[in-house]
């Protein structure tokens, strides 16, 4: 990609930060949305930081979201899967990090149900691999990237907080509680300084194409039809990455040990009611609408209580749902290329393009 692609929001927040100190942050699955925009935001917030990029580089891995930090001195890309015990330990003994911030996941839902074994294999067996490292490394914190979806379907009215009862309804899901349980194991039994992230919806720059608002946009824009599961009446609650990141910096650095935080909006949405948000503000007809066979174990409401991290790390969300998704559809339709590299499978051929003979070049 020739232009490079700027976050629209100012990340800065001086309340619990410390631009002097000198960390090393290990982030997995750091070429994912989230763990994209998570290092993005690192690299402009602590220019004294050093953040390592260690990603497989799977599907929906894509090394074009940081191509407007790929040359800071600060930031290092490493290819490796943490299914492999040889990648984690090389990455731990060349970089030696202070803190480990865990995103790499397979996170499909759809995809879980029909081939479940991956989402074992990444998001179970790769995160205790992490764990065992980061333990024989003396990592300061292990930060585990959650997701609400742990709680399973919320009743109407209830908010879950972070001591209710883990009911996972699908594979992906279960495969991040079984993930979560691996900390509590590695808090109490080892005494590893943990934190889990229990982040609702996230929405924003750079999200892979299969989730529901960048294909609502897309689709929009290229006048396809837009799949909607069952009735449309699933409610998701859903808060802007770049405030995400916001929450994950401050619990990293004074989150106490061993503790979970969810983190949440208040901003709920039923499906169809956020397609037609999108296509109302796109000027497109709501015709496109296809209802599909809804999704087995299809969850009705997800709904977290965030009172936590508000009260006890002061974080808040800064960005407004609205402000927030005129801002991302205004990106989408800017970056059309980026998506067509995606639809294309172009993107995948970036590592090799630009990485292997650079590497070939220190050899």
């Amino acid at each position: 990609m020739e232009n490079k692609m700027e976050s629209s929001f100012d990340f800065f927040d001086e309340n619990y930060i410390n631009l002097d100190e000198h960390k090393i942050i290990l982030v997995t699955g750091g070429a994912g949305f989230i763990g994209s925009n998570f290092i993005r935001y690192l690299t402009s917030k602590y220019p004294n930081f050093k953040v390592i990029n260690f990603d497989k580089l799977t599907y929906a891995g894509n090394l074009n979201n940081l191509i407007t930090i790929e040359d800071n001195v600060n930031y290092v890309f490493f290819k490796g899967d943490v299914t492999n015990p040889k990648d984690v330990k090389t990455a731990f003994e060349q970089f030696s990090p202070d803190y480990v911030v865990h995103f790499a996941a397979e996170s499909h839902v759809d995809k879980s149900i029909i081939n479940p074994d991956i989402f074992l294999q990444t998001n179970v067996l790769g995160t205790q691999i992490l764990l065992n490292y980061s333990r024989e490394h003396k990592v300061e914190k292990f930060v585990q990237i959650s997701t609400d979806e742990v709680y399973g379907s919320i009743s109407n009215d209830l908010n879950v907080n972070e001591d209710a009862h883990l009911k996972p309804n699908n594979p992906y899901s279960a495969s991040k509680a079984a993930a979560d349980l691996l900390l509590r194991v590695a808090y109490q039994t080892y005494g590893q300084r943990i934190n889990i992230i229990r982040s609702c919806n996230n929405f924003g720059h750079y999200q892979f194409p299969e989730k529901l608002v960048p294909v609502i946009i897309h689709n929009a824009l290229n006048n396809l039809e837009i799949p909607v599961f069952g009735d449309g009446n699933n409610i998701r609650e859903w808060i802007h990455v770049e405030d995400h990141c916001r929450a994950i910096d401050v619990i990293m650095q004074k989150g106490k040990s061993g503790e979970t935080y969810n983190v949440g909006t208040g901003n709920k949405w039923k499906n169809i009611d956020l397609v037609e948000l999108i296509l109302k503000k796109l000027n497109v007809s709501n015709n496109l609408i296809s209802y599909v066979l809804d999704r087995q174990g299809h969850d009705i409401r997800y709904s977290v209580d965030c009172n936590k991290i508000r009260q006890e790390l002061g974080w808040k969300p800064q960005i407004e749902f609205e402000e927030g998704l005129d801002q991302v559809i205004i990106w989408y339709t800017n970056h059309m290329d980026w998506i067509e590299e995606i639809s294309s499978g172009k993107y995948m051929n970036y590592y090799d393009d630009i990485y292997k003979p650079r590497m070939m070049e220190t050899e």
